[in-house]
């Protein structure tokens, strides 16, 4: 068996302890198409009598109609559509509660936005949920968290984990072309986010897996080598593809939150969207593939050079007000706070990484890629690779990465640089 039915069988085995891991999803389906299976794939999970079939304007065109059509069979059908680019946030989630209340469970026919607003509202429902994929555009499908946006703040949200998730390589190969390379970009910051990981592990003692990555293994190579085929619509590209964001999923599943697919690239891209008014013009993926790149080469410098030496983090809770305004700098403060470094951390953290730097740069040269073979993974699929092909301006983005770290407690090469007062971009 693969690794995906061995997780969902529970007869996965932890490369690093030995211990026989699964997952709380059911079901995973990755076929070439899945035309005249929805019914059955549904039937078989025992959802109830009542389903919630969640779309949007563009999802329920692609796949929403067929399925709530093919549902209907075997069930009571409660279709649900939102308006084109629905918002991920707290709002949206109570009025598909109101709207759903009488459904025994939740099927989500979409990617990122409807999956998490559908894993959020299972979660605080306690009903369960099965997703239709129409795009490969994210690795959201079978974590247990959600982006949701809480008070103008990007949060993680703990939410329920999918019982099913139906992809149909032929629907994800006809989505257009932007989603498909957001997926791509999703997929590309496993380096970086493992270096991010490894720092804080090394550094701070954080806990650290390695499953998440061995997951990843099989597939990368060839994904990343064969980028171009992605977009020539070649279903075995998809597939792997497709493979890895439902494995990068479950990487995250087993690990209790977003660690091993979410650093210092994330927060970039998090403060992007929550500094940006009005609806978004680019994808999450499109995003991270740029911050992805920009991570890349701050790790280069900063591992290519005598260790650095932090000192005391000079950002004051005053400062995140002036920045961010008093309700969000409020909200990130408490975020920024719990890792700042006092003298006396920062003196220990300094010791710390002259002791290990050596042993660090050694094991982060293991996992991670050079930024110049991420640049033409991306380039050969036409994914943008700079901040102006996103319409950021070089003083904005420079803005982005200098205070991405403060709105989140997650330590990553961000901070290390902040209080050593390294470039975190290159000149």
């Amino acid at each position: 068996m693969n690794a995906i039915d061995l997780l969902i069988s529970g007869e996965y085995r932890d490369p690093e302890s030995g211990e026989l891991l699964s997952v709380p999803t059911r079901s995973v389906v990755i076929a070439d198409h899945l035309r005249g299976d929805e019914a059955e794939l549904v039937r078989a999970l025992g959802l109830g009598q009542t389903l919630a079939v969640v779309s949007d304007a563009a999802t329920h065109d692609v796949m929403g109609g067929r399925v709530e059509q093919a549902l209907a069979s075997v069930a009571k059908v409660i279709p649900l559509r939102l308006d084109r680019l629905p918002h991920p946030d707290l709002e949206t989630v109570e009025g598909l509660r109101v709207a759903g209340s009488r459904a025994d469970a939740w099927i989500a026919v979409g990617s990122g936005t409807i999956n998490d607003l559908c894993k959020y509202t299972s979660a605080q429902d306690n009903k369960p949920y099965a997703v239709f994929g129409t795009a490969p555009s994210m690795n959201g499908f079978t974590s247990v968290n959600a982006a949701m946006s809480v008070n103008g703040l990007k949060r993680s949200l703990a939410a329920a984990a999918p019982v099913g998730v139906f992809l149909d390589l032929e629907v994800l190969a006809g989505a257009p072309p932007r989603m498909i390379r957001s997926g791509l970009g999703d997929s590309l910051c496993r380096p970086t986010a493992q270096t991010d990981w490894l720092l804080a592990h090394h550094l701070l003692d954080e806990p650290y897996r390695e499953v998440p990555f061995t997951l990843l293994a099989e597939d990368e190579p060839a994904l990343f080598a064969e980028s171009d085929a992605l977009v020539r619509g070649d279903l075995a590209a998809m597939k792997r593809l497709a493979r890895t964001l439902v494995l990068s999923g479950f990487g995250m599943t087993l690990c209790g939150g977003s660690y091993p697919a979410s650093q210092g690239e994330h927060l970039i891209s998090h403060y992007i969207e929550m500094m940006t008014e009005g609806p978004p013009t680019t994808f999450h993926g499109e995003q991270i593939a740029v911050t992805t790149l920009t991570m890349a080469r701050l790790h280069e410098r900063l591992l290519a050079g005598a260790p650095p030496t932090p000192r005391a983090t000079r950002t004051t809770e005053a400062d995140l007000v002036a920045h961010f305004g008093p309700d969000l700098g409020a909200v990130c403060w408490p975020e920024l706070a719990a890792k700042r470094l006092d003298e006396a951390a920062a003196e220990k953290l300094s010791a710390r990484i002259s002791e290990r730097w050596d042993l660090l740069r050694e094991r982060i040269a293991e996992v991670s890629r050079p930024v110049a073979e991420l640049r033409a993974v991306l380039e050969r699929a036409g994914a943008p690779v700079a901040p102006p092909e996103l319409d950021w301006t070089p003083a904005f983005y420079r803005t982005a990465v200098e205070h991405a770290r403060e709105i989140r407690n997650r330590y990553t090469a961000l901070d290390l640089a902040a209080d050593a007062s390294v470039n975190l971009l290159s000149t």
